[in-house]
């Protein structure tokens, strides 16, 4: 039964392309015998090889995995298709999980990833958004390190559901936009109904432990 709610977690698709030579490539370089080692190498790959993009004002926008790595940068949401990407490579079954956050006079969603421990039948979340004064994400087992805490005075919310494929609301965003600040100003402020009907249906019990 979980082997068959986790087969979407495995597949490939145009952001999370696992099958691109680049992304097989990485995958062969952090891959180890252990798959929580696997995931710790990757994970920390992901967060520090590959800079956020507007942290080092890169105009170029990523929307796939190999994007970022031909690019060498991506937002919040190409790098979770990054990592999920590597470790679908792997074998490792991978999702996308998301966050509204508020910024200055709005709210914005924020990806990351959900990823599966197999020995013990449960997901954790990794935040591979990258490091900076402020924001120190790290790889944790037994308690998240996500890049940010949920503020529910400022009506920010985590969102549970773990997601085989990115939001809508997301693809539309990154493939409609030229440069990174022409992004920011589309990033979905919240879940649209497209994305609340997107399929994510995972077994309560199969959600972040």
């Amino acid at each position: 039964m979980v082997d068959g709610l986790l087969a979407p977690f495995l597949a490939a698709s145009a952001a999370i392309d696992r099958d691109h030579p680049a992304v097989q490539q990485l995958a062969g370089e952090v891959r180890r015998p252990r798959d929580i080692d696997t995931m710790r190498v990757a994970y920390e790959t992901a967060r520090d090889r590959y800079s956020h993009s507007m942290d080092i004002d890169a105009p170029a926008v990523s929307v796939s995995a190999s994007d970022v790595l031909r690019h060498g940068h991506g937002i919040c949401f190409a790098k979770s298709h990054l990592l999920a990407a590597v470790l679908r490579a792997c074998g490792i079954a991978t999702g996308l999980c998301y966050q509204k956050l508020a910024g200055g006079e709005r709210t914005y969603l924020h990806g990351l990833n959900a990823v599966w421990l197999r020995d013990q039948g449960r997901w954790i979340r990794l935040d591979a958004r990258g490091n900076k004064p402020g924001i120190d994400a790290r790889f944790s087992v037994d308690v998240e390190q996500l890049a940010f805490p949920i503020r529910l005075d400022r009506g920010e919310r985590d969102f549970l559901d773990i997601h085989a494929q990115p939001l809508p609301s997301a693809l539309a965003a990154l493939r409609s936009s030229r440069t990174t600040a022409e992004l920011a100003r589309r990033l979905p402020g919240d879940m649209s109904a497209a994305d609340r009907q997107a399929v994510c249906a995972l077994d309560p019990l199969l959600r972040p432990g």
